[in-house]
């Protein structure tokens, strides 16, 4: 009994060492240059790329329109609002997954704030609620009765705008002309 008790013991020490390493929280702090915002939804953190859960932000070059109808750069402006909220924070990244881009897949937060929740909360990200399973629903929706964002105006889904610039669009006729206009 007590050899195969230390058998069983050794055997998770090898599992718990084989797991990847990305199975560990990862943390670092955005003022002394640990933390850096690639776009609305990816950090690098000690140089790992991590993607924000269950969320989608428009990329840095997609433009949406606003309750004026003038087009505006909502892709900056969801990159600069994740800047701010981890600018001189320590920003903590517990892994959920990896991606088909070799991004780790993670629900971050600065200082106990969820940042995909925020970001779906000011309409400045879509919750991708196949990877979510509606966490941040309740959000998104009021953020689209408040008219807050993205939800002022008019955009096309980022996963769309994303297709229509892979098969070689441009930024004008994929911002405003893409199926999926919303």
């Amino acid at each position: 009994m007590l050899d195969q008790l230390k058998r069983i013991a050794c055997a998770l020490v090898i599992v718990c060492h084989a797991l990847p390493a990305y199975a560990r929280d990862l943390v670092g702090r955005a003022l002394i240059g640990q933390v850096s915002v690639v776009d609305g939804d990816t950090l690098d953190i000690h140089d790992a790329r991590i993607r924000l859960w269950g969320v989608d932000a428009p990329e840095s070059t997609q433009t949406c329109r606003g309750r004026d109808r003038r087009p505006y750069r909502c892709g900056q402006q969801a990159a600069l609002a994740l800047y701010t909220i981890t600018k001189g924070k320590t920003v903590r990244c517990t892994p959920v997954d990896g991606d088909r881009y070799g991004r780790i897949v993670a629900r971050c937060t600065a200082q106990g704030i969820d940042l995909g929740q925020m970001l779906v909360s000011r309409g400045l990200a879509v919750e991708e609620p196949q990877y979510s399973h509606g966490a941040y629903a309740p959000n998104q929706l009021a953020a689209r009765r408040a008219g807050r964002g993205i939800w002022a105006g008019r955009f096309v889904e980022p996963s769309l705008y994303r297709a229509c610039m892979h098969a070689g669009g441009r930024v004008a006729e994929c911002a405003d002309g893409a199926p999926g206009w919303r």
